[in-house]
């Protein structure tokens, strides 16, 4: 029997590379003082069977937990609401492993620990794969599963990560033979803030729409979206688009109303409007590193070809 035990505590000992961002982050042993720096994050290793190793959880008003983990982390100590810990709420908890959903939560300008902070502290950084900065004008939904595989290793949960990435590629599967051989709508994804107007045309936003049917009018081979995912639009370049249906973001029922509002009395005539294909997202389910990534393509595939998921 205790050979069984030495052998689960060398395992423990082992010191893990793995290349993240452009960078090589080693975990000496399991790590077992984490903290989500987001939700989407909290949830992935709340998934993964991990509560019982997480001393924090971050960002906790970007959106809530699903219903069926919530009561998991309720216990779990907040460290920020809207915007990423600081620096000193961060590094008191002793964390031994962050885990985050965009490099952003590391700006030291912020206030936040930086990479390096966190590494003179002993604590290893992992940003999610779609997040890394060189990566967040391509990233795409199955990054997610490079996430998967790395928190498998890291945790020694391969087979509960293995499932998870199952899951979502059988999911994805099922969306893309429904629509097999369907023609596909020109779709506009926009974020809209009052009456500014913005489109999204790169990055995991942008792959999203494609996996659920889309022929994004907005795409990386435009130059607005050279620099960035996202750029300001006129409301003439959208009516000029035309699209067949439209994909917004909206953080509550409040905004996704305003944004209903503007878009139909801002362009009547635009067949999006016209056909009553508006269709609201959750910001969060297009966070970095997230199972949103995968939901919220059926769920926009579902709007877009309501005949191909009838009964």
């Amino acid at each position: 029997m205790s050979g069984g035990s030495d052998g689960a505590a060398a395992a423990d000992q082992q010191q893990l590379t793995i290349e993240n961002c452009g960078r090589e982050v080693t975990i000496s042993g399991v790590p077992d003082a984490v903290v989500g720096m987001s939700p989407s994050q909290t949830e992935l290793l709340l998934r993964l069977g991990l509560a019982d190793r997480i001393v924090g959880q971050a960002q906790v008003d970007t959106t809530a937990l699903p219903a069926d983990i919530a009561g998991v982390a309720a216990d779990i100590p907040v460290l920020s609401d809207a915007q990423p810990p600081a620096r000193e709420d961060l590094l008191a908890v002793g964390p031994d492993f962050v885990y985050s959903p965009t490099t952003y939560e590391f700006t030291a300008e912020q206030g936040f620990a930086s990479i390096e902070q966190l590494e003179e502290a002993g604590t290893a950084a992992y940003v999610a794969t779609g997040g890394c900065f060189d990566r967040r004008m391509e990233g795409t939904v199955d990054d997610l599963f490079v996430d998967l595989e790395n928190l498998g290793r890291i945790f020694q949960v391969e087979d509960e990560a293995g499932k998870m990435i199952d899951t979502a590629e059988a999911e994805l599967a099922e969306v893309a033979a429904a629509l097999d051989g369907l023609d596909k709508p020109k779709v506009a994804q926009v974020y809209i803030e009052g009456t500014s107007l913005s489109a999204i045309g790169a990055g995991i936003e942008y792959d999203i729409l494609r996996l659920a049917g889309a022929d994004n009018v907005f795409g990386p081979q435009d130059a607005a979206f050279s620099d960035f995912f996202a750029a300001q639009i006129s409301p003439e370049s959208l009516a000029a688009a035309a699209p067949d249906a439209v994909v917004f973001a909206a953080r509550n029922p409040a905004q996704e109303q305003a944004a209903r509002t503007y878009l139909t009395t801002t362009f009547p005539d635009l067949p999006a409007v016209a056909n009553d294909r508006l269709i609201a997202i959750s910001p969060a389910d297009t966070f970095p590193g997230t199972l949103g990534n995968v939901s919220v393509v059926r769920q926009i595939a579902e709007q877009l070809y309501p005949e191909a998921f009838a009964g």
